[in-house]
């Protein structure tokens, strides 16, 4: 696989872009160009806090008019760069797209660890959630409306990386093993995005019970001993807000039991893409993962997956106080 000219990085908010691209950049020796940088600017210049210029931007297209020529000029310039724009990846053909992804509660802790000024500034974690996820969203809808394009689609980028628990060295070796093309070279060609996830957010859709005996086998430290870059690459569901294992149970539980941060998948179905038998992403994850196989995951590998929507208003009732609080 040939190297990409540039890397585009796209992302939830407080999922680590401006750290890791700051150092891909130094690394690589390539130039970095931050669209944040420049609408916190924006923002400021305007007395507005972000998410007051985003959903400004929604009636003045004059806002996104600038940044969106600065990008197509850029793009168009044939250098190879580092870019963390949350829409560089409408513009940029010839680069490794890479979608960072954060569970909300860690991104918010984030947000508020780091300096404040008049453009962004939280008082609490709940407000950071909640103002973090509406700036989100006004840029969803934004996008949507002004290019017909959706950033929350997962098939837009080449890479997809969970930052909630790796360590920014760990996904900055990744990415940079992906850019050239060292890593999961087969996925990233021919069936986009790779996907590394936190083995601690997948969802089962099997009972924990069919995994009899592989604890008490050497398929554990197998699996430890080659580390997660070695894992066969899990085939995942997304239904837009939960990712699950459609195939691969037995590496993604001695993943878990290995401590591995992160594993790779590959992306099978995506919201409502068919999974089996027509049935879609979405409608596979409701009728699949109930509430006691949530559970017993969770108790059996000792993590905390939350209740989904669906299994919270239906599906097999689990004992009072065990619902999704296995820790």
């Amino acid at each position: 696989m040939t190297v990409r000219q540039s890397i585009v990085f796209n992302g939830d908010l407080g999922s680590g872009k401006s750290t890791v691209s700051v150092v891909i950049a130094e690394r690589l020796g390539l130039r970095r160009v931050s669209v944040g940088d420049l609408y916190r600017q924006m923002a400021q210049e305007r007395q507005m806090t972000a998410l007051q210029l985003n959903l400004h931007a929604e009636l003045d297209q004059a806002v996104d008019g600038y940044v969106d020529q600065l990008q197509r000029d850029i793009a168009a310039s044939g250098e190879s760069l580092v870019m963390d724009s949350r829409l560089a990846w409408h513009f940029f053909t010839d680069a490794l797209k890479v979608h960072m992804i954060t569970e909300p509660g860690e991104a918010a802790r984030r947000v508020l660890l780091r300096p404040s000024g008049p453009a962004e500034s939280y008082t609490s974690m709940e407000e950071a959630k909640v103002k973090l996820r509406e700036r989100s969203e006004s840029e969803r809808n934004r996008f949507v409306v002004r290019y017909g394009v959706d950033k929350a689609r997962l098939r837009n980028y080449d890479l997809v990386c969970d930052t909630t628990r790796a360590s920014a060295d760990e996904v900055i070796e990744r990415i940079v093993d992906a850019y050239e093309g060292r890593l999961a070279p087969a996925v990233l060609r021919a069936a986009p995005p790779l996907l590394l996830l936190d083995p601690a957010r997948v969802y089962p859709t099997e009972d924990v019970t069919e995994l009899r005996g592989l604890w008490d086998s050497t398929v554990v430290d197998e699996v430890v001993a080659a580390g997660e870059t070695a894992l066969e690459p899990l085939e995942i569901g997304y239904t837009g807000e939960y990712f699950f294992v459609v195939n691969g149970h037995r590496r993604l539980s001695a993943a878990l039991r290995g401590g591995f941060r992160l594993v790779p998948g590959r992306l099978v179905a995506e919201v409502d893409e068919p999974v089996v038998g027509g049935m879609s992403a979405v409608d596979y994850f409701a009728a699949q993962a109930r509430p006691s196989l949530i559970h017993d995951w969770a108790a059996a590998h000792d993590i905390h997956l939350p209740l989904p929507e669906h299994a919270l208003l239906g599906g097999d009732a689990v004992l009072a106080g065990e619902s999704g609080t296995a820790v």
